[in-house]
């Protein structure tokens, strides 16, 4: 029933905007005889070819990479602040990032699972977001796709995927750099250079470098925390081979050795077994820290160690495309490595309640091959197949309150993975095209571990887990043209996430199964009064089946044990709306405002504090009690509203742009905490000049204006009565210099 509404009401707002479209188009040419100044087509390659984003039959946000430093999207994570219905979290301010669209996704701090999400970069799949967090740069576009993908790219996901684009090799010769300075003595300098390196060979190498920006202290000490020191470099190769064969290799390596975030107290922090209590933190930027012998011993660090990152990535891949006359045959061969080493102090105290570090070494090589049509038949049709193998080694040690003893959780996990996929459409007229996705996987999940350790206990035998996945899933599909400038979609479509293992502080690694979406949508993409007006929204529904969620289970022995679980069923409805008005020239305006919600339909979940008070303090944990949830809303912010307003002109031969941007974020539950994380109202500014025609631009900017408090993630690990929370930096303003030769 409620799909059928979403239907109904999605029909009922394409024929809304038809009329208004042609409405629209006829105001427009009584009011002038020619086009002035139009909304621009964006080229995408959202369905693995080339085409305007208004012509692709699915919800769709690109972020260009001029857009990037305008908007202070300095990670992927940012991008949650310019997309509707997108969330990125670091969870617990750490280096692992959790992303959502449409409410899902999920919230874990350790590596080895795959993300609801799929991040591409050029084609390229990232299994393991905790690789995604390198600096961006020398970035062409960044595209957004929400629902299901699983028809077109590599590996297959129930949220959508996040596709970086990065800039090509050039023919002629290019140079460039752009450089900024700011608060905190934060500074970023990024350059390239690209041109033809011998007949039939273009090349392009791009690095940047990000230092600086300690904006913490520590609350017992004063020293400061939070400078980066981030640096990658790029180099692409495009060789003609012949006529008919294009090879393309990309090579990046990037390193982070960034300090880790603080965090600040909620509430009165009395420690453990001491008769010292810490007041509430009420100053914005002041935190704590402190790491044990037995930790720093592990970590290879010093006694007086910070919060920091340790982590280094290597990535080379091969693109080779080939016109075989009457198709396209492409190959992506890629390899990537990556190590995590990471120390977080969740307590936000010079004692060691909360603290964790993490170590990992990821390896993934990946092959895919894909045949796509040629010609200008009604038939366009796409058959692929992927292949992934994977291992990531590593664990983490914690120290927690009331435990004096060091904690390590180690483990070895490795991935198999395959799947064949085809992607069709067929244009019945010259205003209809059904779309029909296919795709077949299969998956075997391997985990070897002994589970947790607590020192000096030797560590225990290794057991071996499995979980394994064989599935199908797909997409059905139309676009109808209204009007040649407004596009009507609806489709339905079949998501699968991989299933997985809990690696955290459990004795038992028993797998969660996979999560499952069919997810109805129907939207419109309309150009209205001759292109000054871009107006575009979506409605959708999700049934979900086996929703991964963060949860409870208990061993008879040690008790309580923190697991990902699965929910039988639930659901989530909502929508989006993209705006881009151009009322007058050099004048340009956008809006967006995502909502969702959604329920448990059917969920018995463990309740902890009843379970303990049921059995004895020590154990044995024989008495179960559980919950039934059904009914409760799901976990995210309901509602996110962003835009932006940006004016260039011309005067006495100088060139202007001013810029504001700005995002609203709903309140969020916060499940590890128990408490509400409240709404925010974020705003950011630029202003730039040049000489008419010159090489150079100069420019302010300012990020969070208004100095807003917000968080991002709390921590209630450490067993205290107030949980810990991951605060966002404050307003930040600085200067920025761009220069082409």
């Amino acid at each position: 029933m409620k799909a059928l509404l979403v239907s109904v009401s999605a029909t009922t707002l394409a024929t809304v905007l038809s009329t208004l479209a042609a409405g629209g188009a006829a105001q427009a040419q009584e009011a002038q005889s020619g086009r002035t100044t139009t909304v621009d087509d964006v080229v995408v390659t959202a369905q693995r070819r080339e085409q305007a984003s208004q012509d692709v039959g699915v919800s769709l946000s690109v972020v260009g990479g001029e857009q990037l430093d305008e908007k202070g999207i300095a990670v992927v994570n940012d991008l949650e602040n310019a997309v509707p219905n997108m969330e990125v979290d670091s969870q617990f301010g750490g280096g692992q990032p959790q992303f959502r669209i449409r409410g899902i996704g999920a919230r874990e701090y350790s590596s080895n699972n795959a993300s609801t999400v799929g991040v591409y970069v050029d084609e390229v799949a990232h299994p393991y977001t905790v690789t995604t967090q390198g600096a961006l740069f020398d970035i062409a576009r960044m595209e957004v796709l929400r629902g299901p993908q699983g028809t077109l790219y590599g590996r297959n996901t129930t949220g959508g995927a996040v596709n970086i684009i990065t800039n090509s090799p050039t023919a002629d010769f290019r140079a460039g750099f752009n450089a900024e300075y700011g608060t905190f003595d934060r500074y970023k300098v990024e350059g390239y250079v690209s041109g033809q390196i011998a007949p039939n060979l273009l090349g392009r190498l791009a690095a940047v470098t990000e230092q600086g920006g300690a904006w913490q202290y520590h609350r017992d000490t004063g020293e400061k925390l939070g400078d980066l020191d981030k640096t990658a470099v790029r180099g692409r190769l495009t060789w003609d081979v012949n006529e008919n064969v294009t090879a393309d290799i990309s090579a990046t390596y990037q390193i982070d050795k960034s300090d880790g975030r603080g965090f600040r107290l909620l509430g009165p922090y009395a420690v453990s077994g001491s008769s010292i209590v810490y007041p509430k933190d009420t100053a914005w930027r002041i935190t704590g820290w402190g790491i044990s012998p037995a930790m720093a011993a592990v970590a290879g660090v010093g006694l007086n160690a910070k919060p920091f990152r340790d982590n280094d990535g290597f990535d080379l891949s091969a693109r080779i495309k080939a016109d075989l006359g009457w198709a396209d045959l492409t190959s992506i061969t890629a390899y990537q490595t990556f190590s995590r080493s990471e120390f977080n102090d969740w307590d936000g105290t010079r004692f060691n309640e909360s603290n964790v570090f993490f170590y990992n070494d990821i390896d993934v090589f990946a092959q895919e091959l894909r045949l796509s049509s040629k010609g200008e038949g009604p038939l366009s049709w796409m058959i692929g197949a992927h292949y992934a193998d994977e291992s990531i080694d590593g664990g983490f040690y914690t120290n927690f309150r009331g435990q004096p003893n060091l904690i390590n959780t180690a483990y070895g996990q490795s991935v198999s993975a395959f799947g064949v996929f085809t992607h069709n459409s067929y244009q019945v007229n010259e205003r209809l095209n059904l779309i029909a996705g296919l795709r077949w996987e299969t998956e075997e999940r391997t985990l070897d571990s002994g589970g947790t350790v607590v020192a000096p206990n030797p560590p225990p035998a290794t057991k071996s887990y499995d979980t394994d996945l064989s599935e199908v899933s797909g997409r059905l599909g139309l676009e109808y043209k209204l009007t040649d400038d407004a596009l009507f979609y609806a489709s339905v479509a079949r998501g699968v996430k991989s299933g997985g293992f809990t690696t955290y502080n459990a004795t038992s690694a028993t797998p969660f199964k996979p999560e499952i979406v069919i997810a109805y949508e129907a939207g419109i993409k309309s150009d209205l009064f001759d292109r000054r007006l871009r107006l575009n929204g979506a409605l959708f529904y999700y049934d979900y089946k086996d929703q991964q969620v963060q949860g409870l289970e208990y061993d008879r022995l040690t008790g309580r044990l923190g697991k990902i679980t699965n929910v039988p069923k639930s659901h989530i409805w909502g929508g989006e709306i993209e705006l881009t008005w151009i009322p007058v020239d050099g004048l340009t305006i956008s809006q967006n405002i995502g909502y969702k919600t959604g329920k448990y339909d059917e969920y018995f979940a463990i309740d902890g504090a009843k379970t303990d008070a049921a059995n004895p303090v020590n154990g044995p944990w024989d008495v179960i009690i559980a919950n039934d949830r059904s009914g409760e809303r799901l976990s995210f912010p309901k509602m996110n509203y962003g835009g932006s307003i940006a004016y260039d002109w011309t005067m006495a031969g100088w060139d202007l742009r001013a810029e504001t941007n700005y995002n609203y974020r709903d309140e969020l539950y916060s499940v590890t905490s128990s408490s509400i994380i409240d709404a925010y109202w974020l705003w950011n500014a630029n202003f730039s000049i040049a000489p008419t025609d010159a090489n150079w631009r100069v420019g302010l900017w300012g990020r969070n204006l208004f100095n807003t408090y917000y968080e991002e993630t709390r921590n209630g690990f450490n067993g205290s009565a107030r949980p810990t929370t991951s605060p966002s930096q404050g307003r930040t303003y600085g200067v920025r210099l761009s220069m082409d030769f």
